[in-house]
């Protein structure tokens, strides 16, 4: 029993010695806020290093005035930083830069 105690304890010592990239670690469900007045009809989250928008986050839902929304913005890229796109019911678009979706645990699009 104590041997088998001791193995499993040098197990878990080794298991939390091993380094663990932050940025694989971290939590990346944001709550989107709509205060904007409208509803928004799309919203998008790219990371930053690409050119172009991903696809339609909320697909065929849309994000009222005064509602949230918790959306997991993990690419499986592990990147952190993203630039995200609302699309409003008149079709402007409000676009922010440089979202760290790590460290951020809510968003609120005004």
């Amino acid at each position: 029993m104590f041997r088998l105690l001791s193995v499993a304890l040098i197990a878990a010592t080794l298991f939390a010695a091993l380094p663990v990239d932050t940025a694989e670690a971290q939590d990346r469900r944001v709550y989107i806020n709509n205060r904007t007045g409208q509803t928004i009809m799309r919203f998008y989250a790219s990371r930053t290093t690409t050119d172009s928008w991903e696809e339609d986050i909320l697909g065929e839902g849309v994000l009222r005035n005064g509602e949230r929304v918790r959306i997991n913005i993990d690419d499986g890229t592990g990147a952190c930083m993203f630039d995200f796109k609302a699309v409003l019911r008149d079709n402007r678009e409000i676009i922010r830069y440089n979202i760290d979706v790590c460290k951020t645990y809510e968003y609120t699009f005004r």
